[in-house]
């Protein structure tokens, strides 16, 4: 595959020389001891004098307050200091003005841990071709945009250009965002966009408004007409590019992953790829012009003061973060990440071999798998479901980090990180260097401090890893720095020293569903100027998947707020659940269970009752499992504990279950039809589900919530309600019933007769209950009832919608 990117895999090496000054011509040696480094020394006048005497009348800003503080630890930073309060008098020297040597003019800038941010005295080690000394090309291609006449600027500089106040980051740090705005989401079924602040996503703005660069810009047109497209304008990848480039944190929980029934969806990678290409290369721009105007300046002698023209960095170069699950998703998303890099910017792809060596390669695992099958003539067990496949396809490990380099003829892998301008990474690589860090003094993470786009793709995969991880990134992005790392102080953005970057870093989290880990990570974690915008999808459900005929019977139980739920479920399953599976004397009861922390919860529980049981549990080896399935299926234990994150990973076919009880209900919607799937032998098949408010993303999925209404009546009596989903019908007719009696608790369920009726109960105090039948175009509606007519679909209201502090999704329940 190397050959696509120029040439023969590994076809250049990276090496650094001992003495790049020989190689390079005298002009590039020339050192100008007169600018202001991190490296640099002080003299004893330069460390005197002006500076603390201002010092003493005039009011600091936030950015000289620092300057102050490093100041006191740092003489090049002292010096540094000492230059911007003179020069805000008038008071220059010569001596003192911002200078760059001409090796750092080109496009490489300088091969320090950051963009242009090495100093005359850090002399460059790495080995330049002509290419990578040589000024970029003057055609509109590299200066220019392609946009509408009208525009001013490029969405790039007017998102970093932007000057936040405190008053108005004290504000987003508490701010409850209200979506005011909707837009169909023409490739999605049933699904909407909503966004905060004005629409931007309007027909007119998204033809016109493209701020690409334009050899970007042909480059993706050529791909994507060489792949068969036709109107890229109205194309999905373009569409979403427009969203990814208008800054906004972005909640995309609707995508299509390529492991969905053998059809991947690219587009959006495509287009968050191009958006994080586009971010670099204008990034890597700035700097560059800015090095040769002050380069400029030096080499007439003119004297230049500092200014806000050349803040155009960070603390460290990296400035997009991608955060992957498995190194077979990282592969593929970096190779198309070098396929859409413009062919002037590839002609060498560095260390391209040790990449497929670590990441492996889909056609060498292909072509083994055929080799391996042809010599393997044993009968093989049975398929695991294609989506499956798919997915742990290839490398299927979590813990790898890698960081690519940009130069001007050049993709440089295994870059440090320092020097790198893309870092690609699972959380669990993260943690282990956070880990490291705090133990060896010597090493740091700041390399994360300057981090401007954080792109979280399979977030639904990661959340079946562990969600703490990724949580636990995102909160030590754009800390301060706690080392210098070569920083010239003198142009950094100011929103930085300030303590904002945070407030800049655009968040885009991309994943199969939504649940509310997602949720919490959006809501309070993404706190970007610009706002938000998220998909919102009605949902189906999966119901008609369940081929058995199989009693489906919802039992709600209460929670009054999300920290006590897990205690009432299990509070709820000891009261109700367990005493009828106590006195029964049928075995083939599974018991599912969704998170990891539910199941040590049920597998204590079970021993503290003596229960006859078995374990299929996360961190069981490969005898344990096979011993408990032959026991389950002989009848030698009687309930089975399995967990939503076993099967994800192994997707067994478990023998023998006659009884399911879902404790809590999988993520995954597909989960639930396989595993009601597997119940046999019995012609009383039940499956039982425990749900409470705070499940109703998990509901939604499996249930459907449609825009026709659903109305009950009750059996014998006047209770009567309607609702647009069969879960908020129940809870109408919980609160109708307690209304008439509510001399004790309630409990209440709903069982699933057909995908569009279902019978509902609802008992007050342990006695009588009112039964209710209810219909609609999904499911039906709880606790019993006459007869269900079809209601109207309901009147679609656009209602502004607020942010839930509680990120279950919405308050169905209240």
């Amino acid at each position: 595959m190397g050959k696509r990117f120029g040439g023969k895999r590994g076809l250049k090496r990276h090496t650094t020389p001992d003495k790049f000054e020989a190689r390079a011509p005298a002009r590039n040696r020339r050192r100008v001891e007169d600018l202001p480094t991190l490296s640099g020394e002080l003299s004893g006048e330069e460390s005197s004098g002006g500076a603390s005497e201002e010092m003493n009348y005039k009011e600091l800003t936030v950015y000289e307050k620092l300057l102050s503080k490093l100041s006191s630890s740092n003489q090049p930073i002292a010096d540094a200091f000492q230059k911007r309060q003179v020069a805000e008098d008038d008071v220059t020297d010569g001596s003192e003005s911002l200078s760059v040597s001409e090796e750092e003019k080109g496009f490489e800038e300088t091969d320090s841990v950051s963009l242009g941010l090495q100093g005359p005295d850090l002399v460059c080690t790495e080995e330049h071709t002509e290419d990578d000394l040589e000024t970029s090309d003057t055609d509109e291609d590299d200066d220019l945009i392609l946009r509408s006449p009208t525009v001013a600027s490029s969405s790039f500089s007017k998102h970093v250009e932007y000057k936040l106040t405190e008053e108005e980051s004290n504000d987003l740090s508490k701010k409850k965002w209200k979506y005011t705005w909707e837009v169909p989401a023409a490739d999605i079924s049933n699904c909407k966009w909503v966004g905060t602040g004005e629409c931007f996503l309007k027909d007119g703005d998204l033809n016109s408004n493209y701020d690409l660069k334009q050899k970007l810009y042909k480059h993706w047109l050529d791909v994507y007409t060489t792949s068969g497209g036709n109107d890229f304008n109205s194309s999905k990848q373009r569409w979403f590019f427009s969203l990814c480039n208008s800054y906004r944190d972005i909640l995309h929980c609707e995508k299509k992953p390529f492991y969905c029934n053998g059809q991947e969806d690219s587009n959006i990678m495509d287009a968050y790829l191009m958006h994080s290409l586009n971010h670099i290369f204008r990034t890597r721009d700035n700097v560059r012009k800015n090095d040769a105007k002050i380069s400029k300046h030096q080499m007439s002698g003119e004297e230049m003061l500092p200014g806000d023209d050349f803040l155009d960095q960070g603390f460290t170069r990296p400035k997009v973060l991608i955060l992957l699950p498995l190194r077979s998703i990282a592969l593929r998303v970096i190779e198309r990440l070098i396929q859409l890099t413009p062919a002037t910017s590839k002609v060498n792809v560095e260390y391209i071999d040790r990449f497929y060596q670590d990441f492996g390669s889909e056609e060498v695992e292909d072509d083994e798998e055929k080799e391996e099958q042809s010599k393997n003539a044993k009968p093989k067990k049975p398929p695991k479901p294609s989506d499956h496949q798919s997915l742990f396809k290839g490398d299927t490990r979590d813990d790898f980090m890698i960081g690519i380099k940009f130069t001007r003829k050049t993709i440089k892998l295994y870059g440090d990180f320092y020097s790198s301008d893309i870092i690609v990474a699972s959380p669990l690589e993260l943690i282990t260097k956070f880990g490291k860090a705090e133990k060896n003094k010597e090493l740091d993470t700041d390399y994360l401090s300057s981090i401007e786009v954080v792109i979280i793709d399979h977030a639904d995969v990661i959340s079946l890893q562990n969600w703490s991880f990724l949580t636990s990134v995102v909160e030590r992005l754009n800390h301060m720095p706690s080392k210098p790392h070569g920083t010239n102080v003198m142009r950094i953005r100011p929103w930085y020293l300030d303590g904002f970057a945070r407030f800049y870093r655009q968040t885009i989290i991309l994943g199969y569903y939504l649940n509310p880990d997602m949720n919490a990570l959006f809501n309070h974690h993404c706190v970007n100027y610009q706002g938000k915008v998220k998909s919102v999808r009605e949902h189906r459900g999966v119901l008609p998947k369940v081929l058995s005929q199989v009693r489906q019977i919802y039992e709600r139980f209460d929670a009054k707020t999300i920290t006590v739920a897990d205690d009432a479920r299990l509070e709820y399953f000891a009261q109700k659940v367990f005493p009828k599976i106590k006195d029964c004397e049928q075995g083939g009861i599974m018991l599912f269970a969704s998170s990891y922390f539910e199941f040590v919860r049920l597998r204590n529980f079970l021993k503290s009752q003596n229960a006859s049981f078995c374990l299929l549990g996360d961190y069981n080896d490969q005898k344990d499992i096979s011993r408990a399935r032959v026991w389950f299926f002989e009848g030698k234990r009687k309930i089975m504990l399995y967990t939503e994150r076993i099967h994800f990973y192994r997707r067994f076919k478990i023998r023998g279950i006659q009884n399911l009880i879902i404790y809590s209900l999988p993520e995954r919607k597909e989960f639930y039809y396989e595993i009601v799937n597997m119940l046999e032998g019995s012609d009383d098949l039940a499956c039982t589900v425990l749900f409470s408010q705070f499940d109703k993303l998990k509901l939604e999925r499996i249930v459907g919530k449609s825009g026709v209404e659903w109305s009950a009546k009750q059996l014998e009596g006047e209770i009567e309600s309607a609702a647009s989903s069969t879960y908020e019908l129940q809870r109408k007719l919980v609160q109708a019933a307690t209304a008439c009696d509510s001399s004790g608790g309630v409990t209440s369920s709903f069982s699933v007769v057909t995908p569009s009726s279902a019978v509902f109960q609802v008992v007050i105090g342990g006695g009588g209950g009112g039964g209710f039948i209810g219909g609609g175009a999904a499911i039906a509606a709880p606790a019993g009832g006459a007869a269900a007519a079809e209601a109207p679909a309901a009147e679609e209201k656009k209602e502004e919608k607020e942010e839930s502090d509680d990120d279950m999704g919405f308050s169905l329940f209240d």
